[in-house]
């Protein structure tokens, strides 16, 4: 009994994770982030140190994988316009213009590593394309809002 995994314990955990932390992150790309940082990238296992404590390891596991794959779910289901909004409130919160996050994850690309484990090859390229896409759309307006900011001076 002590070994068994139930729903309703997971469920609960799910819950708390939910109200008590991303709850608190603004929007849903940070969110994917948050909880894809939890997870071992040598194992694929999630930890996190309070969910643990309150419920067990493999509760704990259970409920961050579920809202990760939940989270991602939305993500890659959003449309395009929502997706670029999303990176946009992500820099923003994260003290990076989104030039400088367009041009950190051109080169790091980051977004790999937030796509769940049970997540389909399909759904993976499709999130992996749209970033992509929503980057260069990011870019696109960055660079636009900078040459009219600069037309917009008066001739020396």
């Amino acid at each position: 009994m002590h070994g068994e995994l139930k729903h309703e314990d997971v469920e609960a955990a799910r819950r708390d994770l939910a109200e008590r932390t991303l709850s608190r992150i603004r929007g849903d790309f940070a969110r994917l982030i948050y909880l894809a940082s939890m997870r071992n990238y040598n194992t694929g296992e999630y930890h996190h140190e309070g969910l643990a404590c309150m419920f067990t390891e493999s509760i704990a596991g259970r409920a961050i994988a579920s809202c990760h794959r939940d989270v991602f779910r939305r993500l890659v289901l959003c449309p395009l316009k929502e997706l670029v909004e999303q990176l946009e409130l992500y820099a923003s919160s994260n003290c990076s213009t989104p030039s400088e996050l367009v041009r950190i994850w051109e080169r790091l690309q980051p977004y790999r590593v937030t796509v769940p484990l049970e997540c389909s090859p399909l759904a993976a390229r499709f999130f992996v394309s749209n970033i992509r896409t929503a980057l260069a759309i990011l870019q696109s307006r960055h660079l636009r809002a900078h040459r009219e900011a600069l037309s917009a001076l008066p001739d020396r």
